[in-house]
């Protein structure tokens, strides 16, 4: 499918179907949309009727126009009242307005919608970044082709005639997001460590940047026990990846994104068992890798004046003879003793090691992302992330690059006194601790292994897997935290 800007007012557009963003405000029919109902002998005036169309965000209605004039088809996409448009409306009507396009058979779509913020190239590209989301299917495990699925050809932008910078930015973004989505659908048998490293390789020599895939012993020579507790018990060997995109010039800023990447959790010897347990799940336990790769893959091609680090500990959780057992006492690679007190708390292990070795970087801030705690999902849903750090000009980057991406996180407390709860008797701390306030006691788990850098923790549990279509999210894999990843670098 092609992107392209039109030069055409959208009185004079031809194709297939034509989608118009219709506000509240645009009821009853005035301004281009009253020309367009005129041209069309009052067909928009009967989609309205018929359909009831209020305008509402979100909805949408089509209607047939004949196969002798401008367009086959006309569709309205709803965006509410004028004053709530956000950026976030515009990504979906685009979405909306490609599922339209795909579901009516249409070849060549065109879009017209308004402008955010008097912005256009945020608009286009975020117009552009829902439309290409949408539009994605992953069919790579399905032994036939849906020969019967039809594809769009051709997705012409309406009224942005000079923003064609937007639409290759929302190209790369959504190449990234694409890439997580993948990874995270992969099942567990073909997303390995092994694969993860080879993706990362791919990466850095697709798009010219620098990789570094550190082995076993390699792992062992730095003392990160934590991490190589976890993979113990696996056949299949632990591989740390770190790529490191670095700017043309001197770096602005100096960033490190890192992601869990546990790409299969069984619980350890704690095995995650009975209803509720999500076992046949456990592939999306990596879902912070490949948000991390992701936005390494956008990055790569944006190509900004920052130099970022991406970095990820990838094993399995597995169980054997030589699993690590509840109650072990390990050593991560700074020195601090843990007792493992439960093995399915398996990602906050692998990444403390990680943020150790970040944070030697030399770094001016660094994010690490995990579907770490079930209980951020019990506190915030299956829509929102949570994010914690004690560093309140980074959770505020972090916040407003969300609000951008239109991907929801909420700042949640870093409550100091709950850390009592993880101390053990025989090792400097538990890795888990009592059940009440278990994602913020995890955040905090993680805090002690990081010194000075400005850090900052996002639990994505709840909104890496989609179960039903929403927007531009189709069921299964989201791809969050690629885009709110790529606007905090940008920033």
């Amino acid at each position: 499918m092609d992107l392209h800007l039109s030069t055409q007012p959208v009185l004079d557009w031809t194709g297939d179907c034509l989608a118009i963003g219709v506000t509240e405000a645009d009821l009853p029919l005035s301004g281009d949309l009253a020309d367009v109902d005129n041209k069309l002998s009052g067909l928009v005036q009967e989609l309205i009727d018929e359909s009831e169309f209020k305008a509402a965000a979100d909805s949408s209605a089509v209607i047939r126009v004949g196969s002798s004039g401008p367009v086959r088809k006309l569709a309205l996409i709803g965006l509410g009242k004028p004053e709530a448009i956000t950026l976030e409306t515009l990504r979906r009507a685009g979405a909306i307005a490609a599922r339209i396009g795909k579901k009516e058979k249409c070849k060549a779509l065109g879009v017209s919608l308004p402008t955010w913020n008097e912005d256009p190239a945020f608009s286009a590209q975020g117009i552009c970044e829902g439309a290409l989301l949408a539009l994605h299917e992953d069919n790579r495990f399905k032994s036939e082709s849906d020969d019967k699925s039809f594809a769009i050809e051709r997705i012409e932008l309406i009224g942005y005639p000079n923003e064609a910078p937007a639409i290759a930015r929302a190209q790369q973004v959504a190449d990234g997001v694409i890439l997580a989505r993948e990874l995270v659908s992969a099942p567990p048998n073909v997303a390995t460590p092994a694969m993860l490293a080879e993706t990362a390789e791919a990466i850095a020599r697709d798009h010219g940047i620098e990789v570094e895939i550190l082995e076993k012993a390699a792992c062992e020579a730095l003392g990160m026990g934590a991490f190589l507790g976890v993979s113990q018990a696996s056949d299949l060997p632990p591989k740390f990846i770190h790529l490191t995109y670095k700017p043309a010039g001197t770096p602005r800023r100096k960033l490190a994104i890192i992601g869990k990447g546990l790409t299969f959790d069984s619980g350890g010897l704690n095995i995650k068992a009975g209803a509720g347990s999500m076992i046949e799940m456990m592939k999306f336990d990596m879902g912070g890798a490949a948000a991390t790769l992701g936005a390494a893959k956008a990055i790569a091609q944006i190509k900004p004046d920052v130099e970022v680090h991406f970095i990820s500990a990838a094993a399995e959780n597995m169980i054997s003879g030589n699993a690590l057992h509840p109650g072990d006492i390990i050593t991560a690679s700074n020195g601090k003793t843990i007792e493992v007190n439960n093995t399915d708390a398996e990602g906050r292990l692998t990444l403390a090691d990680a943020l150790v070795f970040a944070e030697k970087l030399g770094l001016d801030a660094m994010i690490d992302l995990a579907t770490l705690t079930g209980a951020c999902i019990v506190a915030l849903g299956d829509s929102i992330a949570g994010l914690w750090s004690p560093d309140d000009t980074l959770a505020s980057e972090i916040e407003a690059a969300s609000i951008t991406a239109g991907e929801k996180l909420w700042r949640m407390p870093l409550e100091e006194k709950y850390f009592e709860g993880m101390k053990s008797l025989a090792a400097d701390m538990k890795n888990t601790g009592p059940r009440f306030g278990g994602s913020i006691t995890a955040a905090l788990f993680l805090k002690q292994f990081v010194q000075e850098t400005a850090w900052a923790h996002l639990d994505i549990a709840g909104p890496v897997w989609n179960e039903r279509e929403n927007a531009y999210n189709s069921p299964g894999a989201t791809g969050y935290g690629v885009r709110t990843l790529v606007n905090w670098v940008l920033s």
